[in-house]
């Protein structure tokens, strides 16, 4: 094992003393070309081209003499220390920090970032940080080869996004761009580069003092998973009513870096209740009044949606694949089209035994695990204790089981 390593973290800037002396004693440096074509690296040290981390790790783990990994930005922000750290390796690390990407880019941008979310897009996330740059007005994304800002802004299609992409900070090749989501693909993009994405309406405001918590402020808005009819204007449909979307989101768990579908969103009150829990939702209806009810509670309650105007199963077709979906109108025949495109979780209801059974066995001939609860509820008046609204429905939930995440 190497008799000390050392993760230096670069920024552009000069290297600090610290730096330059763990560097000068260094008998092995990995990093990136642009790292050890660094003057203080020594001629004498090995030298290893960082690719995979982990089989740089092997490699210093088996090294006897001061290792050293050079690494952009914070090396402990979404960086290097994590797998160096990592138990099968057996290293101790000293920490020699710089300025984060991340801190660059909104420091180019001159703009705060406590408020953002920071996402990591690869091939294998980015549909996740999309989502999550659809259900948030301020995210930062470190990009990676084959998803960087052309992707993102060809799956944000339909969602206006004004990104900022910042390439090559601390070098002389740094390009700072500003433009809109929908040109970005006509660009090419080199790495590594940020994107801080930016618009839609704005929740709540921050104090003058700034917030307590990164990114948005859990506490903002009112307490419980769903509020009641009044904060939506009032009627709802008895698929709408709060005993059943409670039971709907306790089942579909919406959370960061989901895509929910939500059809048939009539008041928009099961869209806002899932966008308050973080997820990216596309609303859907085929009334017009309900879509301008949706859009006003979006903005009512601080949150971000896409509303789509159209009937289902048609409308559904050039939609991005979603993670759960609640059927909230259309009958069996949408939610076979729902189940095409294969989700994680369904929910839907049903006014009667048939009507509930023949969704269940749709759900179940596409290989859902489904489950079928009859709920009723009743509203007392607490000044009398007397009977003031009664609702009967059946709650039909179904579960991919290879996709039970």
């Amino acid at each position: 094992m190497a008799d000390r390593v050392t993760v230096i973290g670069w920024d552009g800037s000069p290297l600090t003393a610290a730096a330059r002396s763990a560097l000068g004693a260094a008998t092995l440096v990995a990093g990136a070309a642009h790292h050890l074509a660094l003057p203080e690296v020594p001629h004498t040290a090995e030298r290893i081209r960082l690719g995979s981390v982990a089989l740089a790790a092997r490699r210093i783990a088996g090294h006897r003499g001061s290792a050293v990994v050079l690494a952009d930005g914070d090396p402990g922000f979404f960086g290097v220390v994590r797998t160096l750290r990592a138990p099968e390796f057996g290293l101790e690390v000293e920490v020699v920090p710089a300025v984060s990407s991340v801190a660059a880019a909104f420091a180019r941008a001159g703009m705060p970032w406590d408020d953002a979310h920071v996402v990591v897009a690869h091939r294998r996330t980015l549909r996740r940080a999309v989502n999550v740059c659809r259900a948030h007005t301020k995210v930062a994304v470190l990009t990676s080869p084959g998803a960087g800002p052309a992707e993102l802004g060809l799956l944000l299609e339909g969602v206006h996004r004004t990104f900022v992409i910042c390439e090559e900070l601390g070098t002389d090749r740094e390009q700072v761009t500003i433009l809109t989501s929908d040109k970005a693909a006509d660009h090419t993009w080199r790495d590594p580069n940020v994107v801080i994405v930016l618009g839609g309406s704005v929740g709540p405001a921050r104090s003058e003092g700034g917030g307590w918590i990164a990114g948005r402020d859990p506490a903002a808005g009112p307490r419980g998973w769903t509020q009641p009819a009044e904060a939506y204007g009032g009627l709802m449909g008895e698929g709408e009513l709060e005993p059943l979307r409670a039971a709907q989101l306790a089942r579909l768990g919406p959370r960061v870096g989901d895509l929910v579908w939500d059809i048939g969103c009539g008041s928009g009150a099961f869209s806002v209740e899932s966008a308050r829990a973080g997820a990216a939702v596309i609303a859907v209806d085929s009334a017009l009044e309900a879509c301008a009810r949706t859009e006003s509670a979006a903005r009512h309650h601080g949150v971000q949606l896409q509303i789509v105007h159209g009937s289902a199963p048609h409308v559904l077709e050039n939609l991005p694949e979603p993670d759960v979906v609640r059927v909230g109108g259309g009958g069996a025949a949408v939610v076979s089209a729902v189940a095409d495109r294969r989700p994680q979780r369904i929910v839907a209801h049903a006014a009667t035994r048939d009507a509930a059974e023949l969704v269940g066995r749709g759900l179940t001939e596409h290989g859902y695990q489904v489950e079928c609860a009859l709920l009723q509820s009743v509203e007392l008046d607490t000044r009398v204790w007397t009977e003031r609204e009664r609702s009967v429905a059946f709650l039909l939930s179904g579960v991919l089981p290879e996709r039970t995440g």
